[in-house]
């Protein structure tokens, strides 16, 4: 089990270039960042918090692109995971996105991690074309067409959201294809999904039973016919060390925790305090 940082950017916050440094310095294993284009001002969705059309925090309509985000983050580190939790793959163009992402992990020698939602902001869908509806068989294809383009010398797809006939696309991520984790509630829905299309599952911040999530996830992983074990990434809101320990023993692979932002001292200072509470030791230059 490792231990990440997301950071919810904003244009008020620390930039990339400045922050993941600093959290590859103090020893963590990977930097995670959100994605919303933009948040309409009149919205019938509800916030999964607050239960009603209010924000919980006004970076939501301050959130930074994460693409341009970890490409500058892959500019100034060399060993953490590069994140995001989550992006909404299907508020872009699948071809140009799996471009982005291949050269994104081409330039950080094969760090990427893309984490998905479904996308809780229907009217933000909305404003791209996508039917609410059918927001989950959308985002399948538009995975199962990047997967093809980033695997395939040739490659093809063919749904109702995706089509494309033979073709050329390099660079190839040097991973093969690239890791894909769901950030969602800890549904059955949702795990069969992730069974069907996924490497695996971020929780949401409130989810209560962890560990029975993680064994509905595991037995539909297996009824699927999947290899292996899905990957867990848990979100934390401070270190117990007993449910430090109940984490692993489940098997969860990577635990994130948030962070002030608003300075290089505020944050050095928490992650250094952190890391210690952690047992991580600080990287070594080499």
């Amino acid at each position: 089990m490792d231990f990440g940082i997301v950071q919810f950017t904003s244009d008020r916050g620390l930039r990339p270039q400045v922050l993941a440094p600093l959290i590859e310095e103090a020893g963590f294993a990977s930097y995670f960042v959100p994605e919303h284009g933009h948040i309409p001002t009149r919205r019938d969705a509800a916030h999964p918090q607050t239960g009603d059309s209010s924000l919980p925090d006004d970076r939501y309509m301050r959130t930074l692109d994460p693409w341009t985000t970890l490409a500058a983050a892959a500019a100034v580190t060399s060993r953490i995971r590069l994140a995001t939790a989550v992006a909404l793959p299907v508020q872009s163009d699948p071809i140009t996105l799996a471009k982005t992402l291949a050269t994104l992990d081409h330039i950080s020698d094969g760090r990427v991690t893309l984490g998905v939602g479904f996308g809780w902001n229907l009217d933000e869908l909305a404003d791209h074309g996508v039917p609410s509806k059918r927001r989950r068989t959308m985002l399948r294809e538009y995975l199962e067409a990047m997967r093809a383009l980033w695997t395939a010398d040739e490659a093809e797809y063919h749904g109702e959201f995706v089509d494309f006939g033979t073709s050329w696309a390099w660079p190839k991520p040097p991973q093969g294809s690239i890791p894909t984790l769901v950030g969602a509630a800890g549904t059955e829905k949702n795990f069969r999904w992730i069974a069907r299309s996924a490497d695996g599952w971020i929780t949401t911040p409130g989810e209560a039973d962890i560990a029975g999530s993680v064994a509905l996830l595991r037995r539909l992983w297996s009824d699927a016919g999947r290899a292996g074990e899905p990957q867990i990434v848990v979100l934390d809101v401070k270190p117990v060390p007993e449910r430090l320990d109940e984490f692993r023993d489940l098997g969860v692979t990577t635990v994130l925790y948030g962070l002030p932002d608003d300075s290089v001292e505020r944050a050095t200072g928490y992650l250094a305090k952190l890391a210690g509470k952690l047992g991580i030791a600080p990287a070594v230059a080499h």
